[in-house]
């Protein structure tokens, strides 16, 4: 959850359970699966979030995952390590596209006169990311070529992160764009994405794409003003709109008209402020709002209602357009959000917001809003926030994904939050954090959701007396009745790279203090827990009512109890959960359970309490429904490799870490295929290393290091050896420590041979260097043969 400043200030933070089919296979080890020319990706079953009978929201479009597509690319995943590129991508698998010629192609089960797809490029060594393109083609016949970037993505170190490749942590992998037809398509056209060239980009990741009819713009309504005709703004985004369309506003207010957005992409480079008026777009595929100050990097485009201590806004309605921005960097401080302020008795419906640091952070006090029918992408923060004092508000009908934070969050800091709901919204892959929380807050309702793929540091569900304000000495601790009914959660939790153990699916901390309310988990599904499916945690959590809630695969454990409280259980159900033991409790009688009729499998007397955590079973969610349950242990031997062209470079543009680099010589470069590039490690200090993620088990037998050819570079002998490792954390020697010359006069290349033990993680560990006091590598090239 970011901390965005309004006048405040703010401190710095870090019924009947609907039935999903998952007909599911258990996943082993985690593999790339190269694909034969024309074959359907065999991706591993896995239930989507979208779609599910009266859960969620009801999103316009039909979804289809690549892995699942017609490809020649490169399957990857199932995987949920953090840090890798799989474990963003929905249902934790895609398909990488790294040669001319490589393609997806999706069928259309109904007529399409759009697309939007979520793709993955590398990073460039700057951290500024890389411009591409991709073929557009219909039946064969090529449309157009869509540009593809990767500046929105990859971000890293710590909170809040910064765009610099040196350092550690790489995260964020993922962008959308979309894109029209021109006509509708009808149902069965085959809708094509191919690889043109790898000149601007080495690989192209498909995770999936959705596809839609848009149909006609909306006209203008009768008597509103209109912000190109009545007030000169510029359709195509060439001069700055934004005095313009401020004006048009202002004069809606004032005349009590409604404001009208044609078709055109406008350019906006501070805040709209809105008040007492309705700003109603095209639609969200036609009126967009765009732009961000040149200069002054902390103003962008921003549809805001005045800030509470400026009086606030009321009675506003913002409808049928986009804001789409430019925000590639996280810096709390900046209001650089899709829409804020305080917006009392007023509704956005059917804003598509991407691109912005977060959809909608809410500054209250403030009262009575309404986000609904909208879609919020692409952020580096939250997708919303209620935060201090806002109440009697609701976001619905909501689709989320792909935030850098919380999805959808309410937090209390000082003010209290009361009787605010999240509903029937679908919530996919915060990178950071939860999907749904509400950190204090009196009488909420959490209900009708569909949560899935938290990527790290965070639950599906969270309910919390955490971060700072909230505490019942101010009001704004937990209070009341939370409820959280008839909700879906598929892959949710992850691990905290802070504790270094699980977050469970749903989740209650106490950390400010205990929490004490009546908290009601009811008629939900809770599927294929990448650690436990329940866990409480810091201080006390009591008042906890599960009722008719289904537990189907958990990584860990069905119950993490890791703190005192009370919760009374009644049918409540769990099955394929990884441990033998379902519970893992430490606290002992400290957590008081009251177990009411038609539970099973989820109980065991006594519980664990290992004072170690296992590692999470990834089975996705084993065979639900009876059958043959996942096996016990993961399976022990290596994958084995599909077969491999013994010419083709293994390590070219794959994913890389070192110990450490100098300048602006990073591990990347010693993998860009440019032997005039290179990795420099810091200087005077040994051992230094380079690991390579081949992104599956290879058999290499054969590893080439070279140095630039230049015959400026003197002849060195630098001592190495070769570590392998098929998970990144147990590394192995493939080749023992010895002096490899580089010399000039021979390509500055060494060769060496390996036993072709499978391996993932190639890692060059570097104890000397008579050249120069450091590690050196232009590049690192791993062969099969």
């Amino acid at each position: 959850m970011p901390v965005t400043p309004s006048p405040q200030g703010r401190f710095p933070r870090r019924g009947t359970a609907v039935s999903v089919s998952l007909a599911l296979a258990a996943a082993g080890t985690v593999v790339a699966v190269a694909l034969a020319p024309h074959a359907a990706a065999a991706g591993v079953p896995a239930p989507s979030p979208v779609g599910i009978s009266g859960r969620g929201a009801a999103v316009p479009f039909k979804e289809q995952e690549a892995e699942y597509a017609a490809t020649n690319g490169t399957l990857i995943g199932p995987d949920r390590l953090y840090g890798h590129l799989p474990s963003e991508a929905s249902g934790r698998q895609a398909v990488t596209l790294d040669a001319t010629g490589e393609y997806v192609e999706f069928t259309l089960t109904a007529p399409a006169d759009a697309m939007s797809f979520r793709y993955s490029l590398p990073d460039n060594a700057a951290g500024t990311g890389r411009d591409a393109s991709l073929d557009l083609k219909v039946d064969g016949n090529r449309l157009k070529s869509v540009p593809v970037t990767s500046k929105y993505g990859w971000y890293y170190g710590g909170y809040p992160f910064n765009n610099n490749p040196g350092d550690t942590n790489p995260h964020h992998f993922y962008d959308e764009t979309r894109t029209t037809f021109g006509s509708t398509l009808p149902a069965g056209s085959k809708v094509r994405l191919q690889v043109s060239s790898t000149g601007e980009s080495p690989s192209f990741t498909i995770d999936l794409a959705d596809f839609e009819q848009v149909g006609a713009p909306i006209g203008k309504p009768s008597g509103a003003l209109d912000v190109v005709g009545d007030f000169g703004a510029d359709p195509t985004g060439t001069a700055d709109s934004t005095a313009k369309i401020q004006a048009a506003v202002d004069a809606g207010k004032a005349q009590g008209r409604t404001v009208y957005i044609p078709q055109g992409t406008f350019q906006v480079r501070d805040h709209i402020v809105v008040d007492q008026v309705t700003l109603a777009g095209a639609g969200p595929w036609y009126s967009v709002l765009t732009g961000r100050d040149p200069a002054d990097r902390s103003k962008a485009v921003g549809v805001y209602g005045k800030y509470a201590g400026q009086g606030g806004s009321k009675n506003v309605t913002l409808k049928d357009f986009a804001i789409i921005g430019d925000i590639r960097e996280r810096v709390d401080n900046d209001q650089v959000n899709a829409i804020g302020g305080a917006l009392s008795d007023s509704t956005v419906d059917n804003v598509w917001m991407q691109h912005t640091k977060c959809g909608a952070w809410m500054d209250g006090p403030m009262n009575n809003f309404t986000i609904k029918n909208s879609r919020i992408l692409d952020q580096t923060a939250d997708g919303v926030n209620f935060h201090m004092g806002v109440t009697n508000s609701t976001v619905t009908n909501t689709f989320v994904r792909n935030t850098g934070d919380d999805g959808l969050a309410m937090w209390a800091e000082s003010v209290p939050n009361v009787r605010n709901k999240f509903t029937f919204d679908t919530v996919v892959l915060p990178i950071l954090a939860n999907n749904i929380v509400t950190y204090g807050g009196k009488d909420i309702t959490l209900s009708d959701n569909v949560m899935a793929d938290t990527v790290t540091n965070g639950g599906g569900l969270h309910v919390a007396n955490r971060y700072p304000g909230v505490n019942s000495g101010q009001g704004t601790a937990v209070s009341g009745t939370i409820t959280a009914a008839r909700n879906t959660l598929i892959r949710a939790g992850n691990n905290d790279y802070n504790w270094q153990f699980g977050v469970g699916a749903v989740w209650f901390s106490g950390l400010n203090e205990s929490l004490n309310a009546t908290v009601d988990i009811t008629d939900s599904e809770i599927l294929d827990s990448s650690y436990a499916a329940i866990m409480n945690i810091e201080g006390a959590t009591n008042g906890l009512h599960f009722d008719h809630v289904r537990i189907d695969g958990a990584g860990t454990y069905a119950l993490q109890i890791q703190a005192p409280g009370t919760a009374s259980f009644s049918n409540v159900t769990a099955t394929n959960i990884a441990q033998s033991n379902p519970i893992h409790n430490c606290v002992g009688s400290g957590f008081q359970i009251t177990r009411g009729t038609g539970n099973s499998g989820w109980y065991a007397d006594p519980p664990a309490c290992t004072g170690t955590w296992p590692d999470p079973k990834w089975t996705n969610g084993g065979v639900p429904g009876g059958g043959t349950p996942p096996p016990t242990d993961p399976p022990t031997d290596p994958p084995t490799d599909p077969p491999t062209d013994p010419t083709v470079n293994l390590a070219k543009n794959r994913p890389v870490s070192e110990s450490s680099h100098t300048d602006v010589y990073p591990a990347a470069n010693a993998v860009d295929g440019n032997a005039n590039s290179y990795w420099e490690s810091a200087n005077n200090t040994f051992p230094q290393s380079v690991t390579v993620d081949l992104g599956a088990a290879k058999a290499v037998k054969r590893v080439v290091l070279k140095l630039p050819p230049a015959t400026a570079w003197a002849t060195r002998t630098q001592t190495l050896s070769i570590q392998g490792s098929t998970d990144g954390a147990t590394f192995t020697t493939l080749k023992p420590s010895a002096g490899y010359t580089f010399d000039p006069s021979s390509g500055n290349t060494t060769t060496l041979t390996l036993s072709g033990t499978p391996t993932r993680y190639l890692r060059v560990l570097v104890t000397g260097n008579t050249g120069w006091p450091a590690g050196q590598l232009s590049e690192i090239e791993a062969y099969t043969g």
